[in-house]
Formats: C-alpha cells, structure tokens, sequence
C-alpha cells in the first residue's frame, strides 16, 4: 500500500521551519502511522507566518520526494529491520559462509549501534560520513578495515535500492575514509628458507597439510577439503572448501583450477597415504571418524606447540614444566603467521625464482593478476639490493655526460659548484 498524496503543513519549531506530513511506516512487520517532521531551514523573520522561499521549498520537498514516486508502505523501514529480514539473508544466501560472518561482525559492532534505529529512505551521505568518522575516531581501525566498513555500507544501500526500500543515489558513494587513519599492517610470506625449517620440526600429518600450503598455495579451507580422488595426473583439482563445517565451492570460478604438485609434495602425500592405509577416495586429512580433520584444531594441538619449543632442551613450552632451566624460545624456529603466510610465500618464492606474475596468477587461481601482485608478491631487502646492484652494472658512464657534454665518460671531476 502506497502513502497519498498530501499538501503538507508548514510549522515553526524553536529556530527553524518544519514541513510536517503523515506517512505509514512498517515497524519491525507492524504497520504504523507516523507523523513525519522534514527540516525547511532557519527562521530568518520575525513574523509568525512563514515567508515565500519557506513555503516554496515545502511545495518542492512534498511534490519531489513524498508524493512523487511514493514509496510502498512496507518497505519505508529502519536499517536495522531491513540489514536484519532482507540484506543478511540475502548474504546468507548467495554469499560464503565466511563472507556472512564478516558482515554480520561488522554490522553488529560498528554500524548497528550508529543507524540500527534510522529510516533507510531518509538516509543522506552526510549521515554515512558521520558514521565512519565516528568509527574512525573510536577505534584505531586500519585504512583497509573502514574501507571494508564503507563498503559493507553501500552494499546494503545498493540491495536497498534494487528492492524499492531506497530511492536515490548511494549515499556513500561520496564518502571518505580519513587520511589519518592509520596504514594496515603488511602482511607476512614465509622465505622458503623458514618452510623448511618448519616442516622440520612438525610431526604427520601436520607436516603434509602445511607442505600443501607452502607448496600449492592452497587456503586452509581448500586443504581441509582436499580428497584423494582429486589428486591425479601429476595435478590437485580443487573441488571445495569447508569453513567451520560447512562445504562450499572454492572461493571463485578459477579457484577450481587445478595445481600442479611437485615432486617433494608428491613424495609427501604418497607416504601419507600409506600410513593411512592407502585410501583411494574420501578426505586426504581425515581425523579418527573419517571425517575432514579440522585445520584449525590441527594448529591449535600440533603445530603451534611444536613451534613454540626452547632453545636450550628443544622441548615443547607445554611440555617444559619439569625443566630444570628457564624456557626461552628458540629463535631459530619461525614464529606462526597463519596458514596465508604460506600462500603468499609461494608467490613471493617464485616471483624470486623469476616466474613470470601471470604464471604465478594461474597457481595461485587468483580472478586477477593485480591481487597477486599487490598482496601475495613480497619483495625482500635483499631483493631490492640486488636489483640495485644489477641495475649499477649494466648503467654505462658514458650516461653521465649531461646536455653540453661537460662530463666526459671517463672523467672523475665534479664541478665546482652548483647553481
């Protein structure tokens, strides 16, 4: 049911003009009549009757916005009705499990608390910049994470609009995140130095579900879902993921693309299988009940412990109560940067071994080659040094002469001053 169309009363209200109307509202599935107050400006005369350019701008306001294109009454709602009936189970079902998640946990402690309560229809963009900016000073949130925020934010304006509870442009299309938000931290990538050393010092099959992360570039999610029947020809085909219990597609259309697997990971595999007694079929890390074994629980009980070992007796820190010196961690050993820092030290491996971007784009299965090298390409010191140094010797002295030839190529005088 759509409001009528109605003239609208102009009324003052402390120092500044009202036009107030009537307009039926739905309030958490109820309908409600309210009576609806829109700010015309400040008072500017002395009189009690509203001037000319006053009643203009209610005419306008009536015509052009409520009695234009009136909007049905069940869809002029609160944000928080409308992100909690329609766009989170919009998400829910055409989204990721994980992607919900995310949502959800920002709606829910940042956005919910600044707008549950607001009418979507009369949001405006300077009621969206008012909320980053807010989130931006009460948290030190990371560029990137108000970026993520603001575009959660139009997400929900964009369904809102393709579903007639919003009308008009996106109002945080014109927002901004501050500059002085502060940068996000960069992001770690295992040296194929430290995957050795870890592989080292992890017992089976631990070792194995870490070596297919540092050696396909698989995400943790894919590795709990690998099976044997994917594996054939030389090549893993990734055929699904699992993210706390629930089996999903991977991540895009690439990422069923299949890996090539090298011969050390095959190596790897193939003893596992063994001494799970060479399955053909069903999950490749499989737990006592033949059900994927969780990756998470894997880090949580093996990983993490054989990591955190002392220098001293080479004891793990849990098993170090009975010791009879301090326990002081091993250096030697890397520290955990979580199964992504295995998956970015792939493409920065072969990056260093001089495969091309692209190349490293198709195992990585990213959708494009800008992800791959803005995030899981990273350039060590020693790197930079030595395309420097490559770069001094192929520079010829001769380059060094400027326009009117004052330096000749073998010529070790500088002038004496410059102006």
């Amino acid at each position: 049911m759509r409001n009528r169309k109605q003239n609208g009363q102009v009324v003052r209200i402390g120092d500044r003009w009202f036009v107030r109307y009537w307009e039926r509202r739905n309030v958490a599935g109820n309908m409600q009549r309210k009576r609806v107050s829109h700010v015309l400006g400040p008072v500017g005369t002395t009189g009690k009757r509203p001037p000319a350019d006053v009643i203009a701008e209610a005419d306008r306001y009536m015509a052009t916005t409520v009695n234009r294109g009136a909007m049905v009454a069940e869809r002029i709602v609160t944000i928080g009705d409308f992100v909690e009936r329609v766009y989170l189970r919009w998400v829910e079902q055409y989204k990721r499990r994980s992607t919900l998640k995310g949502y959800r946990d920002v709606w829910e402690d940042h956005l919910n608390p600044l707008c549950g309560k607001m009418w979507l229809k009369d949001t405006r963009t300077y009621h969206v910049q008012g909320w980053l900016n807010e989130i931006g000073s009460g948290a030190k949130l990371s560029r990137n994470t108000l970026k993520h925020i603001k575009s959660v934010i139009s997400g929900i304006f964009t369904l809102a609009k393709q579903q007639d509870y919003f009308q008009g442009e996106n109002p945080a299309r014109d927002t901004a995140i501050s500059p002085t938000a502060p940068e996000p931290q960069e992001t770690y990538a295992y040296t194929l130095e430290e995957v050795q050393t870890i592989l080292s010092v992890l017992p089976e099959p631990a070792a194995t579900a870490f070596a297919a992360a540092a050696f396909m570039g698989l995400r943790h999610g894919e590795i709990q879902g690998l099976l044997w029947e994917n594996l054939r020809d030389g090549e893993m085909y990734i055929s699904r993921s699992i993210w706390n219990g629930h089996v999903t597609a991977p991540k895009t259309r690439k990422g069923r693309a299949p890996v090539p697997v090298i011969r050390q990971l095959a190596e790897r595999l193939e003893m596992h299988r063994l001494r799970c007694g060479n399955p053909q079929v069903g999950p490749i890390f499989a737990n006592s009940l033949s059900k994927p074994l969780n990756m998470n629980n894997l880090l949580g009980r093996v990983i993490l412990p054989n990591l955190d070992r002392c220098a001293s007796c080479h004891q793990a820190k849990a098993n170090h109560r009975d010791a009879d010196h301090p326990f002081k961690r091993d250096g030697k050993i890397p520290e955990w940067h979580g199964w992504h820092a295995a998956r970015r030290g792939l493409g920065s491996n072969l990056y260093r071994l001089g495969v091309p971007d692209m190349v490293i784009q198709r195992i990585l299965r990213h959708a494009n080659v800008s992800t791959t090298a803005t995030y899981y390409i990273k350039t060590a010191a020693g790197d930079v040094r030595s395309a420097m140094a490559k770069l001094e010797q192929n520079v010829s002295l001769t380059t060094l002469q400027d326009t009117l030839g004052t330096l000749s190529h073998d010529s070790r005088a500088v002038p004496a001053s410059v102006n």
